[in-house]
């Protein structure tokens, strides 16, 4: 595929077939890696028992896989250069694929957890791979609308992913929640052989290996750190501290060295331009929360309301019915009217949907909490890609993979960080209601809720620590607000490198 069919005209607003076939190869490709996320978690339970493990041992089997995403992500930029995008995503397929195999053969606890790591760092370069693929097929003044299709897996993540990982569990193993990304990733693989623009490697720049063993080690470390609060029972524990104290130094030193040397891993230039820093900004804020937050709603149902994971799978749909309904919507807007009249509108859904959550009890309507989540949807749709688009919109052609690899090493990390927050305030909050230590928290809960004579006080007592962890979710929410205010009003001009209503050729590699 040449170079100029890779290359639209700016006045070309749909996505053509070729683009349209890059774009079903990276669906399905983010698809594998974003179900398998939301797959596992439903399944943790159900692992708990299976290996006779702590939850604070099987937590790992998703922080081992959120970890390896973190730590492998810095590498993709650097790598899209060497060995051409094609390559790398066709390696990440294949990283993937025997991740999935060894995890669904495991024959212990540390097995797994081993395997899920070797998962992530496949998982891990799929989408910004991926991602810079699609930017790149559609050119920059397109970039509204490719979001809108990596969207797409954003979207059944949240609804299917549930959905399928409670069916598996119930009818058939544990262990199909990892073989079935068997099939769907070897048909992946065979399309993305034959669809993907041909490989044009570039003599790429001398890798920063100082870079990595700083940006990698201090990410991992600081996750580390932040996920071992509940089972250590506080910041002040040793386990906790010092990871997170060295990942932090770790991370300033990268951020002092990365100014003075001419190819730092991650190229700190890109901030320089307004809209990308506003946009990391907001980005840091959303992600945060929204994956903090949307860790709690399905143990609410499975906890509080003694749904099984399946009706719990199910529950959550409305959410992703919403985002169906803005996120193309906001794709199409974007290349046509300001971020900023997108994204916040998206913010006030958000609040609004938050608020209901945060008044939550063990007996609140469920018509009122699917109308809710529908509400959530939407702001999803209208923010989290658009916020995405902005980021890219305004950069030169030549700065999309790093800036690719820049935002989404932003959002996997502060996305893995509110998790991890969101889980540790409910552990703590759960801890103090049962009179526990922090990290049986949980257990205790579902002791006392399934337990009939007890049952009554226990989830109102649960459902108010939800509504308490929500409501620091809805705190965080509305604090993307501020940046959110400075990202572009006005419809996007095109970059330096567009000029006379073409974009400038891209070599796809």
């Amino acid at each position: 595929m040449s170079t100029q069919e890779m290359s639209p005209a700016a006045g070309d607003e749909k996505l053509d077939g070729a683009v349209l076939k890059v774009a079903g190869v990276v669906v399905l490709g983010a698809i594998m890696a974003i179900l398998d996320t939301t797959v596992v978690n439903v399944a943790l339970q159900t692992l708990s028992i299976e290996f006779k493990a702590s939850f604070d041992t099987i937590q790992w089997v998703a922080t081992g896989y959120m970890l390896a995403l973190a730590t492998v992500i810095p590498v993709t930029g650097w790598a899209s250069d060497r060995f051409g995008t094609k390559r790398l995503y066709l390696i990440a397929i294949g990283l993937f694929l025997i991740g999935s195999m060894l995890a669904g053969l495991a024959w212990d606890i540390e097995s797994l957890i081993i395997f899920r790591v070797l998962q992530g760092l496949g998982g891990g370069m799929l989408m910004p791979a991926g991602m810079t693929i699609m930017t790149k097929a559609a050119g920059p003044q397109r970039i509204g609308r490719v979001m809108a299709v990596l969207g797409v897996p954003m979207l059944l993540g949240p609804i299917g992913g549930p959905i399928l990982g409670g069916w598996l569990v119930d009818a058939v193993s544990w262990r199909w929640i990892f073989y079935i990304n068997l099939p769907i990733g070897l048909i992946t693989l065979a399309l993305a052989w034959r669809m993907l623009p041909k490989d044009k490697p570039e003599p790429s720049q001398k890798f920063d290996f100082p870079g990595m063993l700083m940006v990698s080690p201090g990410l991992a470390l600081l996750i580390f750190g932040v996920s071992k609060i509940p089972s250590a029972g506080g910041v002040s524990a040793p386990e906790v501290w010092a990871p997170v104290v060295v990942g932090v130094a770790l991370l300033i030193a990268f951020l002092m060295r990365a100014g003075k040397v001419p190819n730092p891993l991650i190229d700190l230039k890109l901030f320089k331009d307004r809209t990308f820093s506003v946009a990391m900004i907001t980005m840091t804020f959303f992600s945060v929360a929204f994956f903090g937050a949307m860790l709690l709603l399905p143990n609410y149902f499975l906890l509080v309301r003694g749904e099984t994971t399946l009706q719990a799978g199910l529950l959550l749909a409305p959410q992703g019915l919403g985002a169906m309904i803005t996120m193309p919507l906001a794709g199409r807007m974007v290349d046509k009217i300001g971020v900023g009249k997108i994204v916040i509108p998206g913010l006030v859904a958000l609040v609004a949907g938050l608020v209901v959550f945060t008044q939550i009890t063990a007996t609140t309507s469920y018509p009122l909490l699917l109308g809710s989540l529908f509400v959530l949807g939407l702001g999803m749709g209208a923010t989290m890609m658009p916020i995405m688009s902005a980021a890219l919109q305004t950069l030169q052609p030549k700065d999309i993979a790093r800036a690719s690899t820049a935002t989404n090493i932003i959002q996997q990390t502060a996305g893995a960080i509110g998790a991890a927050v969101m889980s540790i305030i409910q552990a703590a909050l759960l801890a103090t209601k049962f009179g526990v230590p922090t990290s049986d928290g949980q257990i205790a809960a579902t002791i006392a809720v399934a337990n009939p004579a007890t049952h009554e006080a226990a989830a109102a007592s649960s459902a108010d620590a939800f509504g308490t962890t929500f409501t620091w979710a809805l705190v965080l929410t509305a604090a993307c607000v501020i940046p959110a205010l400075f990202l572009p009003k006005r419809k996007p001009a095109l970059p330096a490198g567009v000029e006379g209503g073409q974009a400038a050729p891209v070599m796809v590699h």
